[in-house]
């Protein structure tokens, strides 16, 4: 790896790994891979789509939900050039910077998918908990601003650990162990102490992924004893079935995580390529599966874009 004396650096490249031991099936990866972001882009799209054109949608729930398109759409975005450049054309290289803008918009986006999910959950909370003020309180200045306050503290925090590890010498092996750049590779490169890099990685995953898995745990304990005091079990099954897509999205988005930051810290010997299937599932699932959950369990969404396609096929 190219460095100058001085800790700067000069030409310094890093090489991607594609899925250890199966190098030979990349062909057939690459079908499953690209059909995944192929169904993430197009299914988030169209929810973005369906919300933007039906004035029917222009209510808080769904902007979020296009919110969160947005935050899966730019997850995609992020990996696709490399992944798919790893099992097309075999392209591993990538130059130093590049992997750390890479690792910036990967890191910045998943954390707005954590903190959309946050501002969902209050969604509902809001909804069940006071359904005749609920356009009052979540308004359209609201519903933007806490859409910006979630992308200022996504870029903003984001943004201080490539310019931190931009600061290091590099003298170690410059392979990493995925086929995108994550924090977590990158930390383990630089021949210096880390220990500063590690703990302000600590500090924002707990400020954020953290604090909003809390409140969203909070936001349901509070649902649930609103529910509670409805009087009759279908008013209560009503409430509760319109938390069931979000309920879904959570699942689907915290769990892959939680494996993940358990193979890395529980079962560092384990196999590489469990640690790459893990990593794939946290990136991959929730792009793909959340457009799926949604179209199926929320009706006015799944109309809007029946009626889109509808409309294509009259076209031709």
């Amino acid at each position: 790896m190219g460095a100058k004396n001085n800790g700067s650096l000069d030409v310094l490249s890093v090489f991607l790994t594609g899925i250890p031991g199966l190098e030979a099936q990349h062909g057939w990866f690459s079908i499953l891979f690209f059909t995944m972001y192929i169904v993430a882009i197009v299914g988030n799209g169209l929810i973005m789509a369906a919300v933007k054109v039906d004035p029917a949608l222009h209510e808080p729930m769904y902007l979020f939900l296009s919110m969160l398109a947005v935050a899966e759409v730019g997850v995609s975005v992020s990996t696709l050039p490399t992944v798919m450049g790893i099992l097309w054309f075999d392209a591993r290289q990538i130059d130093f910077d590049g992997c750390l803008s890479q690792m910036f918009f990967i890191h910045t986006f998943s954390c707005m998918e954590s903190g959309v999910l946050l501002a969902m959950s209050y969604d509902r909370f809001v909804a069940i908990y006071n359904p005749l003020r609920y356009t009052a309180i979540l308004t359209l200045p609201r519903i933007i601003c806490m859409g910006l306050g979630i992308t200022l503290k996504s870029v903003t925090l984001m943004a201080s650990l490539p310019i931190l590890l931009r600061q290091l010498p590099y003298c170690h092996i410059n392979i990493l162990s995925h086929s995108y750049c994550l924090h977590s590779d990158l930390i383990q490169l630089p021949c210096a102490d880390t220990k500063l890099n590690s703990i302000l990685g600590l500090a924002i995953v707990l400020a954020t992924f953290g604090l909003d898995s809390l409140f969203i745990v909070v936001s349901y304990v509070l649902i649930l004893y609103t529910v509670l005091d409805i009087a009759s079990g279908e008013g209560q099954r009503k409430a509760l079935n319109t938390c069931v897509s979000h309920i879904c999205a959570v699942i689907v988005y915290y769990v892959p995580m939680i494996g993940v930051s358990v193979m890395h810290r529980a079962a560092k010997h384990a196999s590489p390529l469990i640690h790459t299937l893990m990593s794939s599932i946290y990136l991959f699932v929730p792009p793909v599966l959340n457009p799926i959950i949604y179209s199926i369990k929320t009706k006015p969404v799944r109309q809007r874009i029946t009626t889109f396609f509808s409309c294509k096929r009259e076209l031709f």
